[in-house]
Parts: structure tokens; sequence; C-alpha cells
């Protein structure tokens, strides 16, 4: 950042904050995650004692408001973030459902008199949720489809529950999209291209389909009150009916497949290798393809990027998913399910993935927007995946990559400095935070 010795060792002894100013010690049990306001004027802090607490970043710290969110069944709350203008916040948290089931919940409190004004599902717990703008938000739900196979629909949700025009929605189907052995979407983010030039997302479809025969989407029947009716599909003669299948119709793909298995012209597959194949088949006619004509021209571009932790060969996250919202998407008025697709349109296919070959175990936005940043514990270097549910051994380093969301390319070497010791499936989110001259 400095270009002589001299400005470096001031940068470092000067603007490093290194004094303790002020031990908070009103939460009871570990802090989990803190978060400020844009203007600075405020923080959160959320913690395993259920509690977001809520203080003023004055010279002299103090609380100004904490809300137990024990009486909603949650065990602990996770992660919490301020809207653009400062007037509401979203607190994620985890809660013990029916049977036992642990699954996420979102809720929103307001800035102005601290009141809880809705709650929203959110499953699994680590898509935390985020913000769109300043009203509408983005949760996660998830839906079992096989053993390993599932679908993650992202929702675009209202702060206010109670609305007074019938033309608007309380919540609105975003995006659908298919998860592959075990993998699931989590650590949702969104990145505002307006804050930095016109990016140029170059894609590519065949080479996206090809890149993820990963991450495109499937429903077939739902564990959730929300979901919507399948669509009827008009018989076409060259498809064949599988049997068992509660009407889906099977790909001409698909039935090459399963001749070649009762010929035995293809070796014997597992059940889960199975499953894998016909989703992968079965997702391949199935799935929107990216409006390639509608990249961002001018500086001012509206759009902005969904961005999420995914993957295609094993349930760690290994892969960053980044999908364009639209202009149109960004609200929850008209109509609510399926408005853009043909029948036969099942999914939203991913615009671009970046494949980090290692377990992504944290994320951070640059100030501006511009730079992604993500901590991971590499794979092996040639290591190959047989079994989802094995991944494979993660190092104990953990490496920080930068990513330039204007040209999707990583930007320098990664940085290495801490080391980690949990084992692969004990392995968990970290948060990171990027200002303007300093990662943490």
């Amino acid at each position: 950042a400095a270009v002589s010795w001299y400005e470096e060792f001031q940068r470092l002894y000067d603007t490093i904050p290194c004094v303790e100013v002020q031990a908070l010690k009103e939460h009871n049990d570990q802090v989990l995650h803190l978060s400020f306001s844009h203007s600075g004027s405020l923080f959160a802090s959320c913690s395993k004692d259920c509690t977001v607490k809520i203080w003023s970043n004055e010279l002299d710290i103090s609380l100004q408001h904490s809300s137990n969110m024990r009486p909603y069944n949650w065990s602990y709350t996770q992660f919490s973030q301020f809207n653009s203008d400062d007037s509401l916040l979203l607190v994620s948290g985890v809660f013990v459902g029916p049977h036992n089931s642990s699954s996420g919940e979102i809720a929103v409190i307001s800035m102005e008199n601290f009141t809880l004004l809705s709650r929203v599902r959110n499953k699994p717990y680590d898509v935390f949720g985020c913000w769109l703008n300043e009203t509408n938000l983005i949760s996660g739900n998830l839906h079992r489809i096989g053993r390993i196979t599932s679908c993650s629909v992202l929702w675009l949700n209202n702060a206010f529950q109670g609305q007074e025009s019938e033309n608007v929605n309380v919540v609105k189907r975003l995006f659908k999209i298919q998860n592959l052995n075990a993998s699931t979407i989590r650590t949702v983010m969104v990145a505002d291209c307006s804050r930095y030039d016109s990016p140029d997302l170059l894609l590519d479809y065949e080479e996206q389909l090809a890149a993820s025969s990963t991450c495109p989407v499937f429903d077939l029947g739902s564990d959730s009150e929300e979901e919507e009716v399948r669509p009827r599909q008009a018989p076409e003669p060259a498809v064949q009916e599988l049997p068992a299948e509660r009407g889906v119709r099977a790909e001409p793909g698909l039935q090459q497949l399963f001749d070649d298995i009762m010929e035995g012209v293809r070796p014997a597959m597992t059940e889960t290798e199975l499953e894998t194949k016909v989703a992968e088949l079965f997702v391949r006619n199935r799935t929107k393809p990216p409006e390639l004509n509608l990249l961002p021209t001018e500086s001012n571009s509206k759009t902005k990027y969904l961005i999420f932790t995914t993957g295609c060969l094993t349930y760690s996250p290994h892969q960053i998913g980044i999908k364009r919202i639209l202009p149109h998407q960004m609200t929850t008025a008209g109509p609510v399910l399926g408005e853009e697709r043909r029948s036969d349109e099942f999914f939203d296919s991913l615009d671009h993935v970046i494949d980090i070959h290692g377990h992504i175990i944290g994320m951070g936005l640059s100030p501006d927007h511009r730079y992604l940043y993500v901590n991971s514990r590499a794979w092996p270097r040639d290591c190959v995946i047989s079994d989802p549910m094995q991944p494979p051994p993660i190092a104990e380093e953990i490496d920080l990559h930068v990513f330039d969301l204007k040209t999707m390319k990583e930007v320098k070497r990664a940085l290495r400095a801490h080391r980690a010791y949990t084992p692969n499936e004990e392995c968990f989110f970290i948060f990171l935070d990027v200002s303007r001259d300093f990662v943490a």
C-alpha cells in the first residue's frame, strides 16, 4: 500500500488499531459475529447466549438494546446485517424445529424502536441471509429430492410482513437451483455492481453448463407449504415414461443410460453414482439458460450479483456460484411463481462458477463491492472424489483468495497466515471483514 519503507512503517505503526479501549462483558456465552451500521454509529453482536445486542459506538460504548430470541425456539444468534440506510437490522439464527431438526430463521428488528417486525424461515441455517435493498432480504429453503440430490430455493422477502397492497407479495421466489452430490447453497451475499465501473461478466453458456453439470435444479415434490404446484407438461412422442416416477418424463439421454445399464454396456454403478448421473441428465433439458444479452453496459447499471457457496462433487462448499439479479427481480410486486419459465424450465442456471478446489470457510466483499475475499482450506492437488460423503482431507493452512468481480478472475496469489486444525466434517464458517485498507 505504501511506496517506501518509511511510509509502510508509518502505515503499520500508526493506522492498525492495536490499543484495547474497552471490554464489553454483557454476553454470557461465545460471541459469534459483529456487524457495524453503515454510518458507524451502531454495531450489533450475536452470541451463543441467544441474544442479539445493539450497541452505540460512541467514545464510551454503551448497550442500546438486547433481544432474547429463546422465546422463538432459537438455539443461538449467528449473524446480523444492517440495511443500507441503517433503519433495520437483519438477524440470522438457528432454531430447533419439530423432531429436533435444526433449521434457521431470520428476524428483522426496527432500529427506530427495536420492535421485531418479521420472521422468515431460512434453511439450511448457514445460508445466513442478506439484504438485497432497504426493504427486501434474501433467504433460502432446501428440498430433498433423493438421498444426495436436493434443490435450493432462494426467496425474496419483505422486511414488513403486513402489506397494504394486494399487488405486493410478502415473498417471491427468486431462483431455484439443483444441488448434486449432497451439496447445498450457503452463505448468500449481494454485490452491487453500481459501486464500481461497468462489470463485464463474460458468459459462455455452453462452457458454463459443462463447468456446472454442477449446479442447476429440480424439485419433484416438496416438503414445504410455499412450493408451487408442478406445471403439467404436454406429452412429447419421442419421450417414454419412467415407471414409478410420478409422471416425470424420461429424457432421451436418461433412456439411453437405462438401456446401457440393462444391456450391460455400462459398468455397474453404485446407487449414489446412478442418482447423480440421472440428476445431471434430467437437469440438462430442464434449466432456464442465462440471459446472455443482459450484461450491464453503463457505470450506473442497477445490476446486482447474488454470490453464494455451492458445490458439485461433495457436501463441502468448494465452489462460488454467481447469479445476476435483474431490476425487475428486485421487488416482490407482480406475479409470484414461475412467471418467466416455460413449463419445461424447472430450474435456473448459474451465470458463473468459481472453483476453489478446497473447503470454503469464509467470504467477504470489499466496501466498493468490486473484490470478493474468500478463505479456504485446500484439497490435495490431484485428489479424486469418489464418494460425496467422504470429501478429501483439507490443508491446515487457510488461504485468502481475492477475486475481481469485474473480470471474475483471481487477482493476486493467495495470502496465507492462519492455520486451522478442525477436521473436515466439523469445519465451519469463519467470518472475515474488509475495509478500505485492511482485511481482518
